[in-house]
């Protein structure tokens, strides 16, 4: 293990002199480039403190008993440092300095620190985090609760028994237990990866547990409608508001490739009329913060005609009534029944049917289906687009007409 560095210096706060006109001196500790200092209740003329030594100057009775409090000082942190490092604590700058003084630091648990991460992410919602990312950590704080009760009959544990072995039995009881799948799994430990990081941080953990653990992620074949069963959802009429409302919503985001998110925030200031008399939606993606600019298919527009007037969306300064993302997900499953459509249909499916039926089936380029979703590199574009039959056909209809004639009989 790498040995922490350690320094003791001295010095006079000259910006802070006393009513009788002498400077405080303080003690600075450093261990790996991390200060605290703290005072010694002790005061000096500026002009008789050395700075290159960190010491009084002269030989009088007053320096002498001065310079003899300062070697003890420092004498006591190193016997401080000592104890720390064969109790085998994490030496850092603060934690030295609160054993010298005789501060009593509150040990910190896993499941206290990630409570005050996930309330401080809470109140950054829809500034730095997505409501949904907020969401998976509160989720992911529950199961790790309920991991630690199960597996070592506790309410909490402390940081420095998270070790690999932890890390390996809370992703199998996910697996097992929670029946995770590895892909939602491995998002799960990467937020408490995160917790960690912040743990190592801030100097309360001395090893990272995560050093030699890698993660993958599995390529998943997200279901997208085809040409067929988007014409089937666009023809089907549905007597109940709520579930012809959420089939006009999906269906936006079909021709539009907009998430959930982004279609739950939409509001008129993000829908521009061009010169020409198009309408384009130009706004920045909630998830990457990148801009978006979608030029608006007669079906989207038709479908915000619709619902201009509509109350709830002029109660919530919305263009569309978009419920939560749980019950859009489960109203779509009716809706797929209905419509004889044997896919498990999301939000999130939408957005690839734009990205394959509606754009790419349709010649679109790669680049322009990618500055339409917001990516920030064609390579995320990639993993929406598929190579569908009906365009493998189309192009290779133009070599069926080449070889057609030379065949030998």
């Amino acid at each position: 293990m790498k040995r922490a560095t350690f320094t003791v210096l001295f010095y006079i706060k000259r910006t802070k002199t006393l009513k009788n006109g002498t400077a405080p001196i303080l003690a600075r500790i450093t261990v790996n480039r991390q200060r605290a200092e703290f005072s010694l209740q002790k005061s000096i003329e500026a002009e008789n403190w050395d700075n290159h030594k960190g010491c009084i100057k002269g030989f009088t009775k007053q320096s002498r008993d001065l310079n003899s409090y300062l070697d003890f000082v420092k004498m006591k942190l190193f016997e401080h440092k000592r104890e720390i490092e064969e109790q085998n604590k994490i030496l850092t700058a603060t934690e030295l300095k609160n054993s010298y003084l005789g501060i009593e630091e509150k040990t910190r648990t896993i499941l206290q620190v990630f409570a005050e991460h996930n309330e401080k992410c809470r109140q950054l919602v829809n500034k730095d985090f997505a409501e949904g990312t907020v969401e998976r950590y509160f989720t992911c704080y529950k199961h790790l609760k309920e991991f630690i009760r199960r597996k070592y009959s506790r309410d909490d544990m402390l940081l420095h028994e998270i070790t690999p072995l932890f890390i390996n039995d809370f992703e199998f009881y996910l697996k097992t237990t929670r029946d995770c799948n590895h892909n939602t799994t491995t998002k799960y430990i990467k937020n408490f990866k995160k917790i960690v990081r912040i743990a190592l941080a801030n100097g309360w953990l001395k090893a990272d547990p995560f050093k030699n653990i890698k993660f993958h992620l599995d390529d998943v074949d997200m279901a997208y409608l085809s040409e067929d069963e988007l014409n089937n959802v666009i023809q089907k009429e549905f007597r109940i508001e709520r579930l012809q409302n959420v089939k006009d919503i999906y269906l936006f985001c079909c021709f539009t490739g907009l998430s959930f998110v982004d279609v739950s925030n939409l509001t008129e200031s993000d829908i521009i009329k061009e010169k020409d008399g198009h309408y384009w939606i130009k706004k920045k993606r909630q998830k990457t913060k990148n801009w978006c600019h979608i030029p608006l298919l007669p079906m989207a527009m038709q479908i915000l005609d619709k619902y201009k007037n509509y109350p709830k969306c002029i109660e919530r300064n919305k263009v569309l009534p978009v419920l939560t993302n749980q019950r859009m997900n489960s109203y779509l499953k009716e809706i797929a029944d209905v419509c004889g459509i044997n896919k498990k249909l999301s939000m999130h499916t939408a957005r690839h049917t734009f990205a394959t039926t509606v754009t790419l089936s349709n010649q679109v380029s790669m680049e322009v289906v990618s500055k339409m979703l917001g990516h920030s590199s064609i390579n995320m574009t990639k993993k929406y687009a598929r190579v569908v039959d009906e365009l493998i056909n189309k192009d290779m209809q133009k070599i069926f007409a080449k070889y057609d004639n030379n065949i030998a009989v």
